[in-house]
């Protein structure tokens, strides 16, 4: 029983120690990581004035990089890939219309529930990302034997840019050395009809 409690207070001690030292080496909390997911691109009804619409999942990809200096507050930054979508939105008889490639780099302030969980983390965002929309407008041709039907020719391509608000949220589990694992969901309010994603990343804390 001793040796038992001996063992227990020494753990304990060890344990402080080892997140003493952590601390130490890495006070703000820094991390980095990289995520891939699954996106939905969408467009409204009245892009340019212009009725269309379109709803796609793409695939989509992040990288991050943030601080959580105190444990239920920290600061993060993306930037997001939504992907190119595949389908287009028509918007007259002649069989025209466009597309959009949506990217952003987003800066977040991230808040973590007080949960009386240390390997659990769930938490929400907010903040303002940077949207950068790469519309792709184009024509229908006729089809042509032997090849792709309908074909499409891009007759236009230019870029929206704008700040707008960006938010999230999400749940993360803390594994050895440091690395962690999430799943979130992001978007961010646009014209175009509001990007977002689910995403899955790794991300290593030093």
């Amino acid at each position: 029983m001793r040796f038992s409690k001996t063992l227990g207070a020494f753990l304990a001690i060890a344990a402080c120690g080892a997140a003493g030292a952590a601390f130490a080496d890495n006070p703000l909390g820094l991390y980095v990581g990289a995520g891939i997911g699954d996106s939905q691109i969408r467009s409204d009804d009245s892009i340019y004035g212009l009725p269309g619409y379109y709803n796609d999942n793409q695939f989509a990809w992040q990288g991050l990089i943030g601080i959580r200096p105190i444990r239920w507050v920290g600061v993060e930054a993306t930037y997001i890939d939504f992907g190119q979508p595949d389908r287009h939105s028509i918007y007259d008889v002649n069989v025209s219309g466009r597309d959009s490639h949506p990217t952003a780099p987003a800066l977040f302030a991230v808040g973590y529930l007080p949960l009386p969980l240390p390997f659990i983390d769930v938490f929400a965002k907010a903040g303002a990302a940077r949207l950068a929309t790469n519309v792709t407008d184009f024509v229908q041709q006729p089809c042509v034997a032997g090849g792709p039907c309908p074909y499409f020719v891009p007759t236009d391509r230019h870029q929206v840019t704008d700040t707008r608000l960006a938010y999230g949220a999400g749940v993360q589990s803390k594994l050895p050395f440091g690395l962690i694992v999430r799943g979130e969901y992001e978007r961010i309010s646009s014209q175009f009809g509001d990007p977002s994603a689910f995403m899955a990343s790794a991300i290593w804390q030093f």
